[in-house]
């Protein structure tokens, strides 16, 4: 194909090989860094949405970087070697030579010559001529043809370079999305002579780049959904149980009362919210109600259900339920609702009178409590999980407090990857530190610095009660 050359500047000069050759080095040498850094991103988080979604970048990347490398081996050893009856020789298919070609439409004598490369990205028998600029719009899909006889308009008669895309159709059905970039070449007296221009298949790049696009956007449903969800499980459960600003005082008056505080720790790695609970409540004849627990399932669902639970463990309480007596009612509550659930639960009723604690539990940590610088957990009645099985017994306890005590109570998942006996331990071995607080919220505080600012797969409750004198 003969060279052309714009009226109003000087063909460039081809740069040295040397400096070729130093580009091709650092485009391979960035070809095996991100290459590394894929591989990594595959090993870490194959089925993680965002996994997949960083891993199409570096694929789109890759992919730019292998034609890069490429185009630059062609600037350095030149245009390809020709054949006996100087035509340009077919590359390998596949290759980037392959994907880019060339043409140029005289407008004086309406004739077209086109690269070798070009018949085989626009599926033209090479035997074949070449399309005159009147006849190249019948091989582009319907929808595209506007676009591209508005692009060579504007070239030919307002001197304007292409730049745009547009689809054909081969005959085997697959359909080519071709990238042009074009220019007129101006006659000695001024006005468009011919049109000139390279175009590009960039059908692997665009399918690249599609699904970087699907697996963003997936990625960014799915962060939506989310938020969504996060935000009608957390707006109901803060309505049933608003966070607490303070310690209270429970009962309100008299002497021998608890100083309460407590707190709901949040995962950190989802943002649905869990079914962990705790309350404290002055009930009859001036008794206080400590409780925690924790029903299966995140997100709205089980948020109903623990507004259900709260509800109901508040009720009968105040109506005189002993601890043993809630978990069987409350058994029975999870088994024949509409949506049977399973959790876990510890109730405890406070007499300021004797110091003494009536509790129960159902499948849960037992309350720890710290005394003299040591701490135990309290020996645990019988109790399953609630909603497993009917005729289920709940065995009941007592202790006897004394001034300065700490009582805590704590859902499973405080202690990050610990749970049972373990976690509990872990747990008293702040002894020392607790039983030197001042008050509740100062061993609350103290209990969360320790096993709640870190990173954690599931939602905790952890309830602190110091006997007053």
């Amino acid at each position: 194909m003969p060279s052309h050359l714009s009226a109003d500047r000087p063909a460039a000069q081809p740069p040295g090989r040397g400096s070729v050759d130093a580009l091709i080095t650092q485009t391979r040498r960035l070809k095996g860094d991100v290459d590394a850094v894929r591989r990594d991103t595959e090993e870490e988080e194959a089925d993680h949405p965002q996994g997949r979604w960083q891993r199409a970048l570096y694929d789109l990347a890759l992919h730019q970087l292998d034609d890069l490398d490429e185009h630059l081996a062609q600037l350095r050893d030149g245009p390809l070697p020709r054949t006996a009856a100087q035509e340009p020789a077919a590359p390998p298919r596949g290759s980037l030579l392959s994907r880019v070609g060339s043409a140029e439409w005289n407008l004086l004598t309406d004739e077209a010559s086109w690269s070798m490369e070009l018949y085989g990205i626009l599926g033209r028998d090479p035997a074949a001529a070449p399309l005159t600029l009147d006849e190249l719009p019948s091989i582009v899909l319907d929808e595209d043809r506007p676009k591209l006889t508005a692009m060579v308009t504007d070239c030919l008669v307002d001197a304007r370079p292409i730049d745009g895309e547009f689809r054909v159709a081969h005959r085997d059905g697959d359909v080519r999305t071709v990238h042009m970039l074009g220019e007129p070449v101006l006659g000695a007296d001024g006005s468009t002579a011919s049109m000139w221009a390279v175009l590009r298949d960039v059908s692997t790049l665009r399918r690249s780049q599609r699904v970087v696009s699907e697996t963003r956007d997936s990625l960014h449903d799915q962060w939506q959904a989310a938020r969504t969800g996060h935000r009608l499980a957390v707006e109901p459960r803060e309505v049933v149980q608003p966070p607490w600003r303070g310690p209270l005082r429970l009962p309100h008056s008299g002497p021998r009362a608890l100083d309460v505080a407590a707190r709901h720790v949040p995962a950190s790695t989802t943002t649905l919210i869990g079914g962990d609970w705790h309350d404290a409540l002055e009930v009859t004849d001036g008794e206080t109600l400590l409780g925690a627990g924790d029903l299966t399932g995140h997100g709205v669902g089980v948020t109903s259900q623990v507004s259900m639970v709260l509800g109901a463990v508040r009720g009968m309480a105040m109506a005189g339920a002993r601890p043993s007596q809630l978990m069987t009612l409350l058994d029975q509550l999870l088994r024949t609702t509409a949506r049977p659930v399973l959790g876990n639960a510890v109730c405890c009723r406070y007499r300021p009178a004797t110091r003494t604690l009536t509790w129960a539990l159902a499948g849960h940590p037992a309350p720890l409590l710290f005394r003299g610088g040591t701490g135990r957990a309290l020996t645990a009645p019988d109790g399953a999980l609630l909603g497993t099985a009917s005729g289920s017994v709940y065995g009941q306890a007592e202790e006897t407090l004394e001034a300065g005590d700490l009582l805590v109570l704590h859902t499973n998942g405080l202690v990050p990857g610990q749970s049972g006996t373990v976690a509990a331990d872990l747990i008293l071995d702040l002894a020392p530190r607790l039983t030197g607080t001042v008050t509740a919220q100062d061993c609350l505080r103290a209990v969360v610095q320790r096993f709640g600012e870190g990173e954690r797969e599931d939602s905790a409750c952890v309830l602190v009660a110091k006997v007053m004198s």
